[in-house]
Parts: structure tokens; C-alpha cells; sequence
């Protein structure tokens, strides 16, 4: 039998409720002893073989499903086992893990200390200025990224990061490929600035054709600038 394959029916054995069972009433750490079952048992069948790496991603899988189980829901069906590598379909759950572990704090507090910015009114141009960019480098060091921010003046966008931004509560997801995007362009819900400054002519006839609206003329925004970018 194929390494695998016998781990697979392992898996089935071992992770059936009566075993899990024993295991809570005997109080046994289940997946440390699966582990070094299944480990020890491929060092006798292939004792002059490297350990798979394919064997790795099934026993990470069957971890991560484990602990997946109490929090199960439709996003689970979205795990497509015949297009999907184990290892892809690893990183997938465990994007959902931390999704589902990761603590809700207002953004300020995702910083030690406490992120506080002075209030609006209280700061000049210039400092305006000097502690908006000084933010968005810190919030981007969060991998939180603020998208279609060129038609606001310093001050308004500061207002928004201010007003807006570092009250928010949101989850607080340590993955590195995980970046929060604040969309600027609609924090009063009016499709305006996005339609005139940044949608493509696609978008603008898609949203016409959808909500029978006025399409506003196309423009270029006025502050344009160079802030940092993550994929969507």
C-alpha cells in the first residue's frame, strides 16, 4: 500500500468520533500521538526514504480541519480538494483559521502604544502633512492600505484616518498576504468620487446600466499621490 494512501485511511480511522472520544476521556494529547503514530510507522515502511513533504501537507490538513470543525461553515465548500494541492489547500484553511481567531480592536490599538493623532484643528498645514504621511507608513506597516485617496486634500484625508480610520474595530489578521483596504472614495456612501476620478469606463456604464444614475463627467483628481500599494 502507498505511503498515502495508508495514511489517508488512518485518518479516517483515527479521527472518527469514537476515537476522539477515548481520547477527551483519557485525557491524551490526540494529535500528538497521531503524529508520532503515523511518523513512526512510515519510518518501517520506508526506512531508507526522505519523509514526503505530501505526507506533511496531510497530516497539517488533517490538523487544520480538526480545528476548523467547531467553527464550520459554507466557506468550508469553497475547499475544491480535485483543483487544489494539499499545500494550497492548507494555506486556504489556515486563512480561515486565523480569520476566525483573530481579535476585533480598533485599528489605534493594533499599535503599542496606543496610535493617538493630534486633533485636526489643532495641527497647521505643514503638520497636517508631516503626520499624515508618518501614518500611512505606520497603518501600511499594519498591512492596512488606504486606496483612492487623490481627490482629498491632506487635511481631509487626515480626517478621515483621524474621524474614521484608527476608531475602527476590525480584525486584527497577523498574515503576511493579508492587507485591510480603506476605500476613500465613498466614506459617505456617494459613488461620485469614485466614478468621476478612478472607475474605468466599464465600471461607470456597469454602475449606470445597474442604478439608472447621474454618471458625473470624467476627471482627473486633483492631489495626486505616491502611497504605498497592496493587491486587492
Amino acid at each position: 500500500m502507498a505511503a498515502c494512501d495508508w495514511l489517508q485511511q488512518s485518518l479516517a480511522t483515527l479521527t472518527s468520533h469514537r476515537t476522539f472520544s477515548w481520547f477527551a476521556a483519557n485525557d491524551v494529547c490526540f494529535w500528538e500521538f497521531f503524529v508520532f503514530r503515523v511518523r513512526h510507522a512510515l519510518n518501517m515502511m520506508l526506512p531508507n526514504s526522505p519523509r514526503s513533504d505530501e505526507v506533511e501537507h496531510l497530516l497539517r490538513n488533517a490538523q487544520l480541519r480538526d480545528a476548523l470543525e467547531p467553527l464550520f461553515d459554507e466557506s468550508i465548500n469553497r475547499v475544491n480538494v480535485h483543483v487544489m494541492t494539499t499545500g494550497a489547500e492548507n494555506d486556504f484553511l489556515e486563512s480561515m483559521l486565523e480569520w476566525e481567531r483573530a481579535p476585533i480592536l480598533p485599528i489605534c490599538e493594533w499599535f503599542q502604544p496606543k496610535l493617538e493623532l493630534p486633533h485636526p484643528d489643532d495641527l497647521n498645514d505643514q503638520q497636517v502633512r508631516d503626520y499624515l504621511y508618518q501614518t500611512v507608513g505606520r497603518l501600511y506597516e499594519k498591512h492596512v492600505v488606504l486606496d483612492f485617496t487623490d481627490h482629498l486634500t491632506d487635511r481631509q484625508l487626515y480626517c478621515i484616518i483621524y474621524r474614521d480610520i484608527l476608531p475602527s474595530h476590525e480584525k486584527m489578521i497577523r498574515r503576511q498576504s493579508n492587507y485591510l483596504h480603506w476605500d476613500c472614495a465613498n466614506t459617505d456612501g456617494d459613488p461620485d468620487a469614485w466614478l468621476r476620478y478612478y472607475a474605468n469606463e466599464d465600471e461607470r456604464q456597469m454602475w449606470a446600466e445597474e442604478t439608472e444614475g447621474y454618471l458625473p463627467p470624467v476627471d482627473d483628481p486633483p492631489y495626486p499621490r505616491d502611497l504605498p500599494r497592496a493587491p486587492l
